[in-house]
């Protein structure tokens, strides 16, 4: 099992309804996300996923979020950090199925956020333990 790591930045604005009152008001960040993948090698290429095709789908994502206004960005909600991480994953996920967990960085906060692949649900009587599900 191999796990690959694609990072990308941008900068983007929003603004909360709740939390401090700060928050309120328009303002920016500087995002920092790591966008990770795990699944086997193909043994023909030796590669779980071309980097470059990684790279390619994650540039529609950057492109989609970097210097907007986050409150209008179709499909994410309330954008707080952890619904932007959220948004992330699951639109990387779309587009690359091995993709397992979205970091999202704000250096300057010294904060982060990460959103994992839920753990399914064990069928009745199976026995095993959970899996995780994609």
């Amino acid at each position: 099992m191999i796990e690959l790591t694609q990072e990308f930045g941008f900068d983007a604005a929003h603004y909360l309804g709740e939390g401090a009152p700060e928050n309120s008001r328009l303002h920016g960040h500087s995002f920092y996300v790591e966008v990770t993948l795990r699944g086997d090698l193909d043994p023909t290429t030796g590669f779980l996923r071309d980097l470059g095709e990684v790279k390619r789908a994650l540039d529609v994502i950057r492109e989609s979020l970097d210097h907007r206004l986050l409150n209008e960005v179709e499909g994410l909600g309330n954008p707080t950090l952890e619904n932007l991480t959220r948004f992330i994953f699951e639109h990387a996920k779309k587009a690359l199925p091995e993709v397992v967990r979205v970091k999202i960085k704000r250096p300057s906060y010294g904060q982060s956020c990460v959103y994992e692949r839920p753990v399914t649900q064990v069928r009745a009587n199976d026995g095993r333990r959970p899996e995780r599900g994609g």
